[in-house]
C-alpha cells in the first residue's frame, strides 16, 4: 500500500531522478514543460508515494497555469502532472493514488480552479472525470494531440471556448 506524503518533503534531486527514470532525460522538451515554463510547482497540491519499504515510488506535481482568451483575459487553472512512477512499479496503483490525493486536495478548497492535463482520455476520464470535450479550441505553445488535452471542472460552461494555455503570470 502506498504512503502518500507532501512532495516538498522529498529531496529535489530524488524527484528529478525519478522523473528521468519514469519518462526520459529529454522530457523537458515536451509541450507540458512549455505550458508551465517559469512556474514553480504548487507544494500544497503535489505529493510523493512511498512503497512498503519507504522508498520513493512516484510523484505528482501540480502547477499554476492559465488559459488566456482572445481578449487577453487570463483564466487561472491547475495543471496536473506529471504523474511519474518508477517503471518497475507502474500499474500497481501508485499513479492513481497520487492523482486522487492531488484532486481531493483541490476539491476540498473553496471554489476549486479547473484542472487541466495532457494524458490518456480513457484513463483520466474514467477514473477522475477529465474530458477533451471543452478543449478543442485551445492552443498550446508546442505540439500536442488535441484528444489528450483534458480538463476537469465543476462547471465547464465557465471555460472559454478558445485560448492559449500557458504559465500563470498573475
Amino acid at each position: 500500500m502506498a504512503t502518500i506524503i507532501p512532495l516538498d518533503q522529498v529531496d529535489p534531486k530524488m524527484i528529478e531522478a525519478l522523473l528521468d527514470r519514469a519518462f526520459e532525460p529529454d522530457r523537458q522538451k515536451r509541450t507540458a514543460y512549455m505550458v508551465r515554463e517559469g512556474a514553480d510547482w504548487l507544494p500544497a497540491l503535489s505529493y510523493a508515494a512511498l512503497d512498503d519499504d519507504d522508498y520513493l515510488a512516484g510523484t505528482i506535481q501540480c502547477w499554476p497555469v492559465a488559459l488566456t482568451d482572445p481578449q487577453g483575459g487570463a483564466h487561472p487553472m491547475v495543471m496536473v502532472g506529471p504523474v511519474a512512477v518508477l517503471p518497475a512499479l507502474q500499474n500497481e496503483g501508485y499513479g492513481k493514488a497520487l492523482t486522487l490525493a492531488a484532486l481531493a486536495t483541490i476539491d476540498a478548497g473553496e471554489n476549486p480552479l479547473p484542472q487541466v492535463l495532457i494524458g490518456d482520455a480513457g484513463y483520466y476520464g474514467r477514473f477522475f472525470g477529465f474530458s477533451a470535450d471543452r478543449t478543442g479550441g485551445w492552443t498550446l505553445p508546442g505540439p500536442w494531440d488535441p484528444a489528450r488535452l483534458l480538463v476537469r471542472c465543476a462547471n465547464p460552461a465557465v471555460l472559454p471556448e478558445t485560448g492559449q494555455l500557458g504559465p500563470w503570470r498573475g
